[in-house]
């Protein structure tokens, strides 16, 4: 005989039987719940004078007696059923509500929502415990209205909905939309998710950014939503009521990702994974992984491998079933993805064999840096925000062909080449990684060597993409890390990028605001005033390298 879960306490020993025979029954998969079970349970749960629910596999077999307060019902953890691409949880909720007026609550659609039952069905009773009316609703496959449809309340004489006939047909319909979903190809199809305390405008720039990580990670973005609360919730991050409509959305479109903006600390991870059965990221992992697919050098590779076990050290959780959805694919990729999975001691070994090595990085610098220091050299290191143009401005001023594109983090090495000026004196100027807000602290820690690079330059060439809307907030991100890097005391050309998607008055309105100088680093017939302000910088060094 199969166990009674929930509230059981107080319930005399003939009670507890009959509830435990109720595993006994087997239903016609055609009827909501069979007549004669339908009364059998409203007699019960009016005696007991509490809710009762049943689980009814698609075979008929009762597999939960779930019993209640007056009420709620707490549904237990459902750990042998778990939900496939494009399927329903494969089991009927059937529950007793004990007021004849008590529909379908809130609670109730939630639940089918979250956990993607085939049917939910409240039974309501009359004051003498027969049961009143059955009210139904079953998830909505297509993107119209609610998540769910509402079927009107039918009478313990029309139970036969042939609920078959329509679990089918949902089925279809959201395999489907699963269909268009290609794991093998690799053709992940995301949902963006923003939960911000921050303005609506702020809130949605910051989307748009991450919808450009998105491309610049190859993924199909099909939906974004976007939640402003006073205080995200501790547990899901956004309302229990989002996420419902979240996972139900994600089903109806077959998506294969869930993207969070805000970065996710362990426990949201797994209990929203847990809850929407998909690959669940957020915004620091998908950084990682565009870090991932662009390291090219050895000292590349090693840095992202460390930040990606930093990263995940606090997230590997034995046994955890939204392990698998954490690792692999997206945000998993690179390096360091074979290592993932290794236990926490093995992980902290890793990690301490990656510092040293990055130590013996950090070594090498430092002699080339001493080597500089001999010959006299200078330095310009440009630094901006990711895709403000700098490879392409490098590209241009040293006839070099360092890889830029229009994407974020497209480069991600840093690059130097030299310079000669019509004066006979040569510099070396230095690409660096791109910043970006909220750059992640495992970033910076790890990237420290890279960073420090920067410590070596003469001048910082700042490159300013002004065509794009949110330019002055990237300038602030920009000139924070710069400042959390003590690099704010090196002497820093503002260089207005991409001049020629932005009218003239207002491109001369900010040089005068800014004190910088207009370029297009696509036409190098317009670097000329940033090769003269160079010059006229560079000169002094040369001629006295001692300042």
């Amino acid at each position: 005989m199969k166990n009674l879960f929930g509230n059981t306490d107080g319930l005399k020993a003939d009670q507890k039987r009959r509830l435990e025979n109720l595993y006994r029954r087997k239903e016609s998969a055609e009827f909501i719940i069979g007549p004669e079970l339908c009364h059998e349970l409203s007699g019960i749960s009016f005696e007991i004078q509490r809710q009762i629910g049943l689980l009814i596999n698609r075979s008929g077999k009762i597999s939960y007696v779930i019993i209640g307060d007056s009420r709620q019902i707490v549904i237990p953890v459902l750990s042998d059923h778990r939900v496939l691409p494009g399927r329903l949880l494969g089991l009927k909720y059937i529950h007793t509500h004990l007021k004849p007026d008590e529909a379908l609550t809130q609670d109730d659609l939630t639940d089918l929502s979250l956990l993607r039952f085939d049917l939910m069905a409240a039974i309501t009773l009359l004051g003498d415990g027969n049961p009143h009316q059955i009210h139904c609703a079953h998830i909505r496959p297509v993107l119209e209205g609610d998540p769910y449809t509402i079927l009107p309340p039918v009478y313990p004489g029309g139970l036969k909905l042939f609920c078959d006939r329509i679990i089918r047909a949902t089925e279809e319909i959201l395999a489907k939309n699963e269909a268009l979903y290609d794991s093998k190809k690799g053709d992940e199809r995301a949902i963006l998710v923003s939960v911000s305390t921050d303005s609506r405008e702020a809130a949605l720039d910051s989307l748009d950014e991450l919808k450009e990580l998105a491309r610049s990670s190859n993924i199909r973005v099909l939906d974004s939503i976007l939640q402003l609360r006073h205080t995200p919730d501790p547990r899901y991050l956004l309302g229990r009521g989002k996420l419902s409509d979240l996972t139900v959305l994600s089903m109806q479109k077959g998506a294969s990702l869930l993207i969070f903006d805000q970065e996710l600390n362990p426990s949201q991870i797994r209990s929203i994974a847990n809850q929407v059965d998909i690959k669940v990221i957020d915004r620091t992992q998908m950084i990682l992984d565009i870090f991932a697919r662009r390291a090219q050098t050895r000292e590349g590779k090693l840095q992202v491998e460390l930040a990606q076990l930093k990263y995940l050290l606090p997230r590997l959780v034995t046994h955890n079933t939204a392990m698998s959805r954490l690792t692999g694919g997206i945000g998993g990729r690179g390096p360091g993805e074979t290592k993932l999975e290794l236990n926490r001691r093995r992980v902290h070994d890793r990690i301490t064999r990656l510092q040293k090595s990055l130590e013996q990085v950090k070594k090498q610098r430092g002699l080339q840096k001493s080597m500089r220091k001999k010959k006299g050299v200078p330095v310009i290191s440009i630094v901006g925000y990711t895709n403000a143009g700098k490879s392409t401005l490098l590209n241009a001023l040293t006839q070099s062909h360092v890889l830029a594109e229009d994407q974020l983090f497209a480069t991600l090495d840093p690059a130097s080449r030299r310079l000669r000026f019509p004066a006979d004196f040569e510099v070396i100027i230095t690409d660096t990684v791109g910043f970006i807000r909220n750059l992640p602290k495992e970033l910076k820690v790890s990237f420290q060597a890279t960073l420090e690079e920067l410590e070596n330059a003469d001048i910082l060439l700042h490159v300013i993409d002004i065509s794009n809307p949110r330019f002055k907030e990237q300038i602030q991100s920009v000139e924070t890390i710069l400042k959390e890097l003590e690099l704010d005391r090196i002497p820093t050309v503002n260089v207005l990028n991409k001049c020629d998607r932005v009218p003239p008055d207002i491109c001369d309105k900010l040089v005068a605001r800014y004190q910088g100088i207009a370029t297009c680093a696509q036409d190098r017939s317009s670097l000329m005033p940033l090769l003269k302000e160079l010059e006229k910088r560079v000169e002094p060094l040369v001629l006295n390298p001692d300042l």
